[in-house]
């Protein structure tokens, strides 16, 4: 996220300026342009707050360096002098390049903060003690400014918001939330257990899928080496003699002849598709197309819809208060899925009924289509019992142990699988090679080179 500033004038020459946060400066100067043509605004200025490097100097002490984020040079020149310091230069960093936090980083500052909540430490204190200790340069600058923010009266929820890009949404929403519910260290708690088990999650994930598509994608370009390059060498020899070839090393060797011959198609298909397939699942629609046809693959969807429901389950036990205020759990629950078919499925399906038509939780789940009959089960027992929030820990606390173990089974079924595949490529090799290595000239063949090689001499 960034952050922009803009001087404007209206019809009646007044000064006006105001500040915007956006993904890209392209984003913000469009939100600006669309607030000055809403307003009768003239733009005068739009600027960037950038990263600038000064050095300074108080009295005949040793000069400091240091940085600051500011709109522009004279304002880091002004707060440095109002401060006492003498201002020795102010330049702008050329190369202001940031790194989101990694989530393990993030992880580490939510249970932390959890802890030091717990043993009763304001939270101002937790935040400039956590500020020195965190190594990523990104987060540490971003406590830094939510702490100042927060110490001049800003809302909670809105300076978390603001920096959604560095915590990600949910976890912004949540950190920004936990100072206003007066329950601070649970919703810090239950917010690191949430972003501990989607990482859980992801890396068991990339470890039954990516790990093995790698392999796979070795594999592949290792036949068609071999294909194309090392087996032709040995069999148009024998074609060059006339020695008739055996039906595996004719057929191999007429889809080397393809691949060589059409080396610019061949190519084509394999690297647009994936390609086209790439940007159309960054589209809004592609991704949610994309997340309504996983959950219908067998057995990974089955798990990946059963560790949405945990998600959801467990966030909905974290803001639920009761039963007057559920809408918003609910709402905000299906965010934190990221999975945007379960979570249109809520807003528009489950949501609209409980509001228009004052059905209950459990009826307008069901009309969702995304929960299971075991999960609707539950929240129905809840509902009834007036226990619906422990329910749903219950609930996701069950989903939790039944998909680690079955990720665990998937990954060894998956391993077994690769293992079978290398086995059979590995295998059709050899029986190729040694095919290729019985190959005897007949008599008249014998001849005919023979022949050949008297004539040449």
């Amino acid at each position: 996220m960034i952050e922009l500033k803009f001087l404007a004038e209206n019809k009646d020459g007044r000064s006006l300026n105001g500040t915007f946060t956006a993904v890209n400066f392209r984003e913000g100067k469009k939100k600006i342009y669309n607030l000055a043509e809403r307003n009768n605004l003239k733009i005068k200025k739009i600027e960037k707050k950038s990263t600038y490097l000064y050095k300074i100097q108080k009295d005949n002490d040793k000069p400091i360096k240091g940085d600051q984020k500011a709109f522009s040079k004279l304002e880091v020149k002004n707060a440095l002098t109002k401060l006492g310091f003498k201002v020795l230069s102010v330049n702008k960093k050329l190369f202001d390049f940031s790194f989101n936090p990694p989530p393990s980083e993030i992880v580490s500052f939510v249970k932390i903060s959890a802890e030091l909540l717990e043993q009763k430490l304001p939270y101002s204190e937790i935040l400039t003690l956590l500020m020195g200790d965190m190594q990523n340069k990104t987060l540490r600058e971003t406590l830094k400014e939510i702490n100042n923010e927060l110490k001049r009266g800003a809302d909670s929820q809105e300076a978390f918001m603001k920096y959604q890009s560095v915590f990600g949404k949910f976890t912004a929403y949540m950190l920004g939330l936990a100072s206003k519910s007066g329950n601070m260290t649970e919703i810090y708690k239950a917010t690191a257990k949430f972003i501990e088990r989607q990482l859980e999650f992801k890396k068991s994930l990339r470890s039954a899928l990516i790990t093995p598509a790698i392999t796979m994608f070795i594999l592949f370009l290792t036949v068609i080496f071999y294909i194309v390059y090392i087996f032709p060498e040995t069999a148009r020899l024998f074609v060059k003699f006339g020695i008739p070839l055996p039906p595996m090393t004719a057929f191999t060797l007429m889809i080397s002849d393809f691949l060589t011959n059409n080396t610019t198609l061949v190519a084509a298909l394999i690297i647009i598709p994936p390609i086209i397939l790439w940007r159309f699942l960054k589209t809004k629609k592609g991704k949610f197309m994309y997340d309504k046809f996983i959950l219908k693959v067998p057995y990974i969807g089955n798990l990946i819809h059963k560790t949405l429901i945990e998600i959801y389950s467990r966030v909905f036990y974290t803001l639920y208060s009761g039963s007057a205020e559920s809408i918003e759990p609910i709402k905000i629950a299906a965010e934190a899925t990221g999975n945007q078919y379960f979570e249109a499925q809520i807003k528009k399906v489950a949501i609209p009924l409980m509001v228009k038509k004052g059905v209950g939780l459990t009826e307008a789940l069901k009309a969702s289509g995304v929960f299971t009959e075991t999960a609707l089960s539950r929240f129905h027992s809840g509902e009834e019992t007036g226990t619906i929030k422990n329910t749903s820990l219950q609930l996701a606390n069950y989903y939790e142990t039944e998909t680690v173990y079955r990720l665990k089974n998937l990954i060894e079924l998956i391993q077994v699988f690769i293992a079978m595949i290398i086995m059979v490529v590995m295998i059709a090799l050899t029986l190729v090679s040694a095919e290729t290595a019985t190959i005897s000239p007949s008599s008249t063949t014998s001849y005919n080179a023979h022949s050949i090689e008297r004539t040449i001499t």
